[in-house]
């Protein structure tokens, strides 16, 4: 019974965080306008708020990371506008912080407060079947999940936290499998000055994409085809 109890003071406190990170991202002009750019998938706007921010502008990426816990636009918008405002190393530096800080955040409140309502929604028998295959899969699972450019990054983390994975595999599963697709994209926003399609970078970094997401798709088929045959 304990178990199927709704955590309540988790839900609230959870509730009045994002409530909280909306009412700053209303309330600062630079903040609303950068968010309404990136879910809307304007990047030279989310890049033009970068830059008249100075020395906020690291904040405000952070702060669009943090963002993305409740609203799910493409991450890679904001890899690239860091990349074209900051370069590669220092974006790549500011960017994987932003999303390890947004990876806890959804892997605490999937830990804390969805495992419950989701044992409550599809059944706790079910859901412990779905959190035996992820340990089964192990972090071979979680690397290639992070490989695929369509899964959104903050949907993986509420999973990974309701499943119960160790938060210490989560941080380092997390780290390495987003760092290809990042590294990527701010490379990608390095080059949006002289953007061309046929410069050969360019183009390789699309091919990168690409083999990501098929790379990823076949660890996670072999994954489910291993668990079937066991």
């Amino acid at each position: 019974m304990e178990r199927n109890r709704l955590p309540w003071a988790e839900i609230g406190i959870t509730l009045a965080g994002i409530a909280v990170l909306a009412a700053i991202v209303v309330a600062v002009d630079p903040l609303r306008d950068a968010a309404a750019a990136a879910i809307q998938g304007d990047h030279e706007e989310v890049r033009e708020q970068i830059d008249r921010l100075g020395v906020g502008g690291p904040l405000l990426i952070l702060t669009l990371a943090l963002l993305h816990s409740v609203v799910f636009y493409p991450a890679e918008i904001v890899d690239a506008a860091a990349g074209y405002a900051y370069g590669f190393w220092a974006a790549m530096a500011l960017v994987m912080t932003g999303w390890l800080l947004n990876g806890l955040v959804c892997w605490a409140i999937g830990h804390r407060v969805a495992r419950p309502l989701l044992d409550r929604w599809f059944g706790e028998e079910r859901f412990e079947r779905a959190e035996r295959a992820i340990e089964r899969g192990g972090p071979t699972l979680l690397i290639s999940m992070r490989l695929i450019p369509i899964l959104p990054f903050s949907i993986v983390s509420y999973a990974a936290g309701a499943a119960r994975v160790p938060l210490w595999r989560f941080i380092w599963t997390t780290a390495i499998g987003y760092l290809p697709i990042t590294a990527l994209s701010v490379y990608f926003g390095t080059r949006l000055e002289g953007l061309s399609i046929t410069d050969p970078l360019v183009l390789a970094s699309g091919l990168g994409l690409l083999a990501l997401l098929l790379l990823g798709h076949w660890i996670a088929r072999r994954q489910s085809g291993s668990r079937q045959a066991s």
